[in-house]
């Protein structure tokens, strides 16, 4: 079992490329940490996931300030 988001998940994952792909996350707009340790994008094919870990996937989001006038 592994924690995902804060959230306790039972699906196994092999890599981080298996979750990614299997959960719908577009690789590109994300980060992920694992155990508090951000995975760079070009390990995430090798980078194991194991029981007990927790990883947390952050989005980046666009958008743009607001001005105040």
């Amino acid at each position: 079992m592994i924690t995902l988001n804060g959230k306790q998940e039972s699906e196994n994952f092999a890599t981080v490329t298996e979750l990614l792909e299997k959960r719908g996350y577009r690789r590109e707009i994300i980060v992920v940490e694992i155990n508090g340790i951000i995975i760079k994008k070009e390990d995430y094919d090798t980078t194991a996931i194991k029981d007990g870990d927790t990883i947390e996937i952050v989005h980046f989001m666009g958008g743009g300030s607001v001005a105040f006038r």
